[in-house]
């Protein structure tokens, strides 16, 4: 029974020193885990990181530390951790084929809103949709077409194309293409489009404007005209123009050739 008892309090000893280990590395191993969390945290806030992306980063960081903490206080136990080493392993890799179109999408959803290609309100054309930048999350963007349809486009898709922001820069360019009779005095017509192009306060006088013979085609002879606007004047100026356009050219007795198939804005988005 003494032998019993000698042998009991060996046991206790032994193991109660490793149990305190291990409980020592959970406690402060958690406390590590949690502060460079928080650090990793103020770091991403401090760099204006998107909070959805902050906080799944958070969240991973912790849950990785957290993992190896866990590991350290079984292997202080004694127990063999090896084999959940290879489990963890498996498990990850398993996760990470099944999930490879995922994790595609969320690298690029971080992509974009570490680089910012555009944001939130920017009408772009990206991901074959064009449309108003809604929300920009971790897996998907959303955009709002101009006839009120939302569209959603997995980030992968949206990084692996090209991106074009229409709403990047305060001026944009708009250009128009008119066609009229050979019969017509081009010295005419230039005077028109000018008048057109100084009467409207939206057109910048810097850059300036030009109205050039562009070409002379088939059944025409075509005029281009480019002006420069403020962004959010772009459609504005461009229905307005093509619309006095016609009716001048109606006024003043200039032929438009039918059908006109040339007359086209080329950035039309």
């Amino acid at each position: 029974m003494e032998g019993w008892w000698v042998r009991l309090q060996e046991l206790v000893t032994f193991y109660g020193i490793k149990i305190v280990a291990a409980l020592v590395i959970l406690v402060v191993g958690r406390w590590i885990a949690k502060a460079l969390a928080r650090l990793t945290e103020r770091l991403m806030n401090s760099r204006k990181v998107d909070p959805t992306i902050v906080s799944f980063v958070e969240h991973l960081i912790y849950i990785a530390l957290m993992t190896f903490v866990i590991l350290a206080a079984l292997a202080q136990l004694g127990i063999q951790t090896t084999s959940f080493i290879a489990v963890i392993g498996a498990a990850g890799l398993a996760i990470g084929l099944a999930l490879q179109g995922s994790l595609a999408n969320f690298a690029a959803g971080f992509l974009l809103i570490i680089f910012k290609p555009f944001k939130a309100g920017d009408f772009i054309e990206g991901g074959g949709a064009t449309g108003t930048v809604e929300k920009i999350q971790v897996f998907t963007t959303s955009l709002k077409t101009v006839d009120n349809k939302t569209v959603i486009i997995p980030n992968a898709k949206m990084m692996g194309d090209n991106i074009v922001n229409y709403s990047a820069k305060e001026t944009r360019r708009v250009d128009l293409l008119f066609g009229v009779s050979y019969g017509d005095d081009i010295d005419k017509v230039r005077k028109i489009l000018q008048e057109l192009v100084n009467g409207d306060q939206r057109i910048l006088k810097d850059p300036e404007s030009m109205i050039i013979v562009k070409e002379l085609a088939d059944s025409s002879v075509n005029f281009e005209v480019r002006v420069w606007v403020k962004t959010a004047d772009y459609w504005g100026v461009y229905f307005d123009t093509v619309e006095k356009a016609k009716k001048q050219f109606d006024a003043q007795g200039v032929s438009i050739p039918f059908p006109q198939r040339d007359v086209h804005v080329y950035e039309h988005k």
